[in-house]
């Protein structure tokens, strides 16, 4: 059993903020994939379904952004997986140009506090896959940048990007990591 969670923040009013890539991202895997409906559990919404041979769960945390570690912790315990193995988390990453995604394992929080918590909860070692969403330029404009809304001009882009996602996680699923890079870096391209 695989554990992909999206982190962002609940409800309508943050649905197309910057900061919800992660849960657009689970979104699309869900649609793409037929995943089953989505269910009130670990503290956040579940959806579970195959890909490939591959048995997911999908979870987006109901904790905020800053809490996203109880969820998915309580997620882990309960499935009695170990995160270096089972857990991949899809969040944004301002120190990625826009639309540019990358995996790596492990690591530090980079000041994400969704990431901090989840380092809290679980320990550094689980597989990132940074979704970018570029900087404003100075730190004072972060929070309102993160907690802003894609602009229009964005929208066809960041569907590109979603899409390849998730046509493309099944190389996640596999652990090929370099694979799934550059095979959502050609979609968004293409």
């Amino acid at each position: 059993m695989k554990l992909f969670a999206g982190l962002g923040n609940p409800g309508a009013a943050y649905a197309l903020n910057r900061h919800n890539i992660g849960f657009m991202a689970v979104d699309a895997i869900a649609a793409l994939h037929g995943f089953g409906p989505w269910k009130t559990r670990f503290q956040g919404l579940t959806s579970e379904g195959r890909i490939g041979p591959h048995r997911v769960t999908l979870l987006k945390p109901a904790t905020f952004m800053n809490e996203s570690g109880r969820s998915v912790g309580e997620a882990v315990r309960f499935f009695k997986v170990e995160p270096t193995d089972a857990l991949t988390v899809f969040y944004d990453e301002l120190d990625l140009e826009p639309f540019r995604v990358k995996v790596k394992h492990g690591g530090g929080a980079a000041g994400h506090n969704g990431i901090r918590s989840l380092d809290a909860h679980l320990g550094p070692e689980f597989r990132r896959v940074r979704m970018g969403i570029g900087h404003p330029g100075h730190k004072d404009r972060v929070s309102p940048y993160v907690l802003g809304n894609f602009a229009k001009i964005e929208m066809d882009p960041l569907a590109d990007v979603l899409g390849a996602v998730a046509a493309e996680v099944l190389w996640l699923l596999d652990g090929n990591d370099a694979r799934f890079m550059s095979e959502v870096a050609r979609r968004v391209q293409g």
